[in-house]
This record gives C-alpha cells, sequence and structure tokens, in this order.
C-alpha cells in the first residue's frame, strides 16, 4: 500500500483539479486518496490501520477498507449510486464535459470522470445553501 496522503497534500476540489483528472494528470493513487477522504476514511500511521468513525455505514459495511475506485468497477458502481439523480449531470452542467471520444474511451478513464461527477455532487450537497 503507498502511504496515504494527508489532507493538506491532497489537490483541493477546484474545476482546475477536476479537468487533472480527466485529462489524465492525476495519478490513479492520488484521485483515490481524493475519494478517501471525502468519504471519511483517515490513516493512522501511528497505529497502520484506517481510521472509519467518520465513513457512513453504507460504504463502511460494503467497504471496511477504503477501494481502489479506478480499478475496481464493483466500488465505481457504488459511488455512481451514490450520487443524487439530481446531480448526475454535473459533469456537462458544472464543466461542460462533452465526454470521451470512441478512441479515448476505457474503463480507467470511465471511472475517473465518475469521480469528478461525484466530487462535483459532494461540492453541491456539503455546501451551505
Amino acid at each position: 500500500m503507498i502511504s496515504p496522503l494527508t489532507a493538506s497534500n491532497l489537490p483541493t476540489l477546484t474545476p482546475e483539479t477536476f479537468w487533472a483528472i480527466l485529462e489524465d494528470k492525476i495519478p490513479d493513487e492520488v484521485v483515490n486518496q481524493m475519494l478517501w477522504y471525502h468519504l471519511g476514511y483517515r490513516y493512522d500511521p501511528i497505529a497502520q490501520q484506517w481510521d472509519t468513525a467518520q465513513v457512513d455505514d453504507l460504504w463502511l459495511e460494503a467497504y471496511p477498507e477504503p477501494p481502489d475506485f479506478i480499478g475496481s468497477r464493483p466500488a465505481t458502481i457504488k459511488l455512481t449510486r451514490s450520487i443524487p439523480s439530481e446531480n448526475k449531470q454535473l459533469l456537462k452542467e458544472e464543466l461542460e464535459f462533452g465526454g470521451y471520444t470512441i478512441d479515448q474511451l476505457n474503463p480507467r478513464r470511465t471511472r475517473r470522470a465518475t469521480a469528478v461527477n461525484w466530487f462535483l455532487s459532494y461540492l453541491k450537497e456539503t455546501s451551505p445553501a
């Protein structure tokens, strides 16, 4: 396992970061760690284990340890299903992302797009009205 980044080392949730994810400029491991952090997973380096106190029970049941979202179809399906229906089109609405071309399309890139859409939904759901 790679050493988890701390919140201060993770990229911020900004349009520039989202485009960097979509354009494959941020490593898969970092995208995963960003998702883990915002889902509530925290790594305790002293105990050398995951602290899941902040993780929603629905995630904790399926994933007592943070999953590889980029490499795992089931984890990404769960991530997709956790996005409220009114937020499913945020990639298009917020970033004007038109999708990948056929020659760019593969499961890994699709999972990265799902991660960005989840981040956009997370921001929308957690920001004050």
